[in-house]
């Protein structure tokens, strides 16, 4: 025989919340919501990550790829300068290749020039013989008197550092007759006994780096005949 509890009616039913709240307070529905809410929480921590991992690198890759702009102009800009580097030394060699060609086409006319520039200026002064052994000169001649020496030594003395170490040796000495004149006569004799000439000897440095000459090469055998040739017309003054 079916029996019917007709205490418990279809309204004593729980409804609308009270349903919900009777579901949740269940065991296994709570067990539910706290793994749905785990899983929801490590799906946004998971996706906040990855998010974050993106953004980070994207931004290594553009810091890396602004470090390779970087770096290919910094090879680029290297590259210039060994290449002006490499200009300049070739132009540095030719220059003192120049320079070399220079000084070793300068001979000793370059300083008889000098010498006869002064020997000019300073009227009376007769030239003997000039000798120089790499910078070093000796200027051997006669004059009236020692003032022409002093001006002529005075010349070299202040030419910017041209001649250098300057000392002048003079010696009066009675003066003697040309050779082309044959024998002296008696009154030639004592003409000379009473006309007495400055005999010089000028010592000094020539420095060629100051000037334009150099000391001769074995080479410059027309520059040696240039030299002679201003030697011979000092001695004709």
């Amino acid at each position: 025989m079916i029996k019917i509890n007709l205490l418990d009616s279809v309204t004593d039913r729980p409804t609308g919340v009270a349903m919900v709240e009777d579901k949740v307070a269940s065991r296994g529905v709570q067990t539910l919501l706290l793994g749905l809410t785990v899983f929801g929480l490590l799906a946004l921590g998971a996706g906040y990550d990855y998010i974050s991992a993106n953004s980070a690198h994207a931004a290594a890759q553009r810091e890396l790829e602004n470090q390779q702009r970087i770096e290919r102009q910094m090879i680029a800009v290297n590259k210039e300068q060994e290449e002006l580097q490499k200009k300049t030394n070739d132009i540095q060699v030719r220059i003192d290749a120049i320079q070399k060609l220079k000084a070793s086409q300068q001979g000793p006319g370059n300083v008889l020039r000098e010498i006869k520039a002064r020997f000019d200026s300073v009227p009376g002064l007769y030239l003997k013989s000039i000798e120089q052994k790499g910078s070093d000169l000796v200027i051997r001649g006669e004059s009236p008197n020692e003032a022409s020496v002093t001006k002529f030594g005075q010349s070299l003395e202040f030419s910017s550092g041209l001649f250098g170490d300057l000392s002048i040796e003079t010696l009066r000495q009675p003066a003697q007759l040309d050779a082309k004149q044959g024998s002296p006569s008696p009154a030639d004799d004592a003409m000379v006994q009473q006309v007495e000439v400055v005999a010089f000897t000028v010592k000094c440095s020539y420095n060629a780096a100051k000037g334009t000459a150099a000391p001769q090469q074995p080479n410059q055998a027309p520059q040696a005949n240039q030299a002679n040739a201003v030697a011979t017309q000092l001695a004709k003054k």
